[in-house]
This record gives structure tokens, C-alpha cells and sequence, in this order.
């Protein structure tokens, strides 16, 4: 990968995002890739819009935020309003197929815009508490920025002592990755 993937998540405080940047640029590291993570919300930690901007290269990243995204993921209807801005003529936009109301502010100039129904496969197949995880596994997918086994090891570290507690969570987690990655596999 020459060129930085440059990765903007956002939803509503408590989805989940800044935990998905944060194992995806884990795992990054440990493949030996650079990454950057910035998390970005209000003062609400729940209840705003929180954004997390993500890089993941084979070379030193410069600057930590950036006008275009290579992928946008919005998870809330005012996460699509809040991230067009990031939208270039290269860009993969995905969002959830769930969010009402929003198809006048979809960006028009993205490359594609892909809706998933990771919020009603969460809920419907597995638990609404995996939902970032699903979420993740469409970012592997659609970027191809980390390996999926290191996406698991870096699930296991972040999570691993809520798996000793119910080892059932680690299965439930990767399968939700694995749903994630086949929701984009079908889509795209």
C-alpha cells in the first residue's frame, strides 16, 4: 500500500466508533504498519456525534486529520450530515440501511455509497452489543488496511478479559467480524 488509507468512522456517542478506530489501528501495529488514530467528539460522550479519523500506511503518516476520506462510514443520520464533507470523488461511502431520512443528504459525489444492514444483523442474528464489531469487519473488507487474524488478535486484547468472564463473547465478537466482512462482500 503506497499511499495512506484514510479511514473517518462516525455515529452517535456510545456506538461504538472510537473502539472500532482504536482496535483497527491496534492491529495495524502489529503488522508492522503505521497508523494514526485521532478521536474526535463534543463534550458529550454519549448522545453527540463522535468522529474518529483513522490512517493506515506502509509509511510514515504527516498530518493526523484529513479533508477526503478513501471510505466514510456513518452510522447515525446525523453522522451522514456531519461527514459529506469528507467526501471525494474516490470515496467509498457506507452506511447503515436502517437510518431514515437521509436520502437527500447522501453525498452525490462519492465514488460509491454502499448502505449495510449492520445495525438489523446485530440485532436480528446476533446482539445489539456487537454492532461496532460488525461494523469493523465492513472496514476490513471494504479497505483491506489489516489482516483478520490480526483483527482478532487486537479483538482478543481489547476485550479478552470480558471473554474470560464468557468465553461465548469471543465467538459472538468474531462472528459479528465475520458478518461485517460478508455484508460488504455482498453489497459491493
Amino acid at each position: 500500500m503506497a499511499k495512506a488509507v484514510k479511514i473517518l468512522l462516525a455515529g452517535e456517542g456510545g456506538q461504538g466508533v472510537q473502539s472500532v478506530a482504536e482496535i483497527i489501528a491496534e492491529a495495524a501495529n502489529e503488522e508492522g504498519r503505521e497508523a494514526l488514530y485521532i478521536p474526535n467528539f463534543g463534550v458529550e460522550q454519549r448522545g453527540g456525534v463522535s468522529i474518529a479519523y483513522l490512517q493506515i500506511g506502509d509509511e510514515p503518516i504527516g498530518a493526523p486529520k484529513f479533508q477526503t476520506g478513501d471510505i466514510v462510514i456513518a452510522l447515525s443520520d446525523r453522522a451522514v450530515h456531519r461527514t459529506r464533507q469528507y467526501v471525494g470523488p474516490q470515496t467509498l461511502f457506507v452506511y447503515d440501511s436502517s437510518i431514515e431520512g437521509v436520502d437527500d443528504a447522501l453525498p452525490t459525489q462519492a465514488r460509491k455509497i454502499l448502505p449495510i444492514p449492520a445495525i438489523d444483523v446485530s440485532k436480528k442474528e446476533l446482539h445489539p452489543r456487537v454492532f461496532n464489531i460488525v461494523i469493523m469487519g465492513a472496514v476490513i473488507k471494504a479497505t483491506g488496511v489489516i489482516s483478520v487474524e490480526e483483527a482478532k488478535k487486537a479483538i482478543e486484547k481489547k476485550l479478552g478479559y470480558k471473554f474470560e468472564k464468557n468465553p461465548k463473547l469471543r465467538e459472538l465478537n468474531f462472528r459479528a467480524l465475520e458478518r461485517g466482512m460478508e455484508l460488504v462482500a455482498q453489497a459491493i
